[in-house]
């Protein structure tokens, strides 16, 4: 299929702006209820624990498994969405998940047992797994050249700032709704988002050209105002997640599955138990959401400005100085110091961690070729989850031993650092050629705009 060199028309240009926002839109909107769904549970562990009317009698180390529940969901269906996502298609599997995410909010705030609660926790997972994996092999696709890291931070963004909804929620309608009532506002996607991607969600072009379906493209690319793409040279005949296991991307598929798993070991953890931590130290219930609206906002914030940077000196050195960025502040937690300063060190805590994960995602999200990204970003997704699933059970095992507040933030602070370590390890993208075909004119032409 040749690629179209012609010039675009101002129409054209127009039609894919609005192609292209849509898609960041409704992939960020997806994921704000991935980061309310993870915030909310953290905002009424508190309620959980202190009263067993609700759902039972809940000790500390079952609140952390609770919140782990959730976690081994978004493994089975960041892992399925990768199976697939490459086969099937970017499009079908965020429309499903859309629809499976919401239906599970929806029960999960009706559930009147623990054993119930935490199977519903799971089956509302895999519709977040699902649509962490898909989003970015999406938004990689669909981005402009050269502004890839800072697509997807907007998009990925969208975690913590759902984190921010939740924390912002807890504190003006917490005691009004109730938790139920928490839950039952993250089952709005359905009715809310659906919807809208059905109408504006485009499939991805460069996923129907490397499948081999040029006229399906061509309609697409025609309607949208997406350049046609050429077809990318072939660097792994394999497709999903045999590529990712093939000599070329099996090395650095374990680096980026590790780094991944301290980025969300550190996310889940704090958020799963950072009111609590902050509770115990004395700490009221609303001083203590604060610190976590305090910590989503400045991942938003910080991992923004850090994918800025990324798009000009490469994602890979970013990540790791956030990395090290996290370790600090984790570090500096514990000690005494004016609530301004701690404040300070609660937000960059958050950019170090929460947003070193919106960095990785990028990272990974550009890092393999079309007929690997969407289980690339799954392996990332699925694996990195792991390492959420760990996070809040040594948050909850800490805590119900007694041991305090400090040897969990010294605990993250080290893992940090073993993330920093990992990321510089990554070796550059062995597709770099693939990299430099997607920069030709006809692209860069007509896409810088956007």
């Amino acid at each position: 299929m040749p690629e179209h060199l012609s010039p675009t028309t101002p129409d054209q240009d127009a039609r894919r702006r609005r192609s292209v926002a849509w898609v960041v839109f409704l992939s960020a909107a997806a994921l704000v209820f991935d980061g309310y769904d993870l915030v909310v549970y953290g905002t009424v562990v508190p309620v959980l624990l202190a009263d067993p009317a609700h759902l039972g009698t809940v000790t500390p180390a079952q609140a952390g498994t609770l919140g782990s529940y959730a976690l081994v969901g978004v493994l089975v269906g960041a892992l399925a969405a990768g199976a697939v996502g490459d086969l099937i298609g970017r499009r079908r599997v965020m429309l499903v998940n859309l629809a499976w995410f919401s239906i599970g909010m929806g029960i999960t705030a009706t559930t009147q047992s623990v054993a119930t609660f935490g199977l519903f926790r799971f089956f509302t997972g895999i519709g977040v797994g699902a649509l962490v994996a898909t989003v970015g092999a999406l938004v990689a696709e669909f981005a402009p050249p050269g502004k890839r890291n800072r697509y997807n931070a907007i998009v990925y963004s969208g975690v913590p700032a759902g984190g921010v909804l939740a924390a912002l929620t807890a504190i003006a309608l917490g005691d009004v709704i109730g938790w139920r009532g928490l839950f039952w506002i993250g089952a709005l996607p359905i009715v809310l988002l659906l919807p809208l991607a059905i109408r504006f969600l485009p499939e991805s072009p460069k996923w129907l050209v490397s499948r081999g379906r040029f006229a399906d493209a061509e309609a697409v690319c025609a309607r949208t105002g997406i350049p046609v793409p050429a077809p990318e040279p072939v660097v792994e005949d394999k497709v999903g997640f045999p590529a990712l296991a093939s000599r070329r991307f099996a090395f650095p598929t374990a680096l980026l599955g590790l780094m991944s798993f301290a980025g969300l070991l550190l996310t889940y953890g704090l958020n799963t138990w950072l009111p609590q931590i902050m509770g115990e130290q004395g700490y009221g219930k609303n001083y203590s959401l604060t610190f976590l609206l305090v910590l989503n906002l400045a991942a938003i914030g910080g991992g923004l400005a850090a994918s800025y940077v990324a798009d000009r000196v490469g994602a890979k050195r970013v990540v790791a100085a956030t990395f090290v960025l996290a370790a600090l502040a984790l570090a500096a937690l514990p000690l005494s110091m004016p609530a301004a300063v701690l404040f300070l060190a609660v937000g960059l805590a958050g950019i170090g961690t929460i947003g070193t994960q919106v960095l990785i995602y990028g990272l990974v999200s550009n890092y393999y070729p079309t007929n690997a990204r969407a289980a690339g970003v799954a392996w990332c997704a699925g694996f990195g989850r792991l390492g959420g699933i760990v996070g809040p059970i040594v948050g909850g095992v800490l805590v119900g031993a007694g041991v305090g507040g400090s040897t969990a933030f010294q605990l993250f602070a080290a893992i940090s650092l073993a993330g920093a370590v990992v990321a510089l390890a990554v070796p550059r993208p062995a597709h770099a050629e693939v990299r430099r075909a997607e920069h030709v004119p006809s692209e860069v032409g007509s896409t810088v705009s956007a």
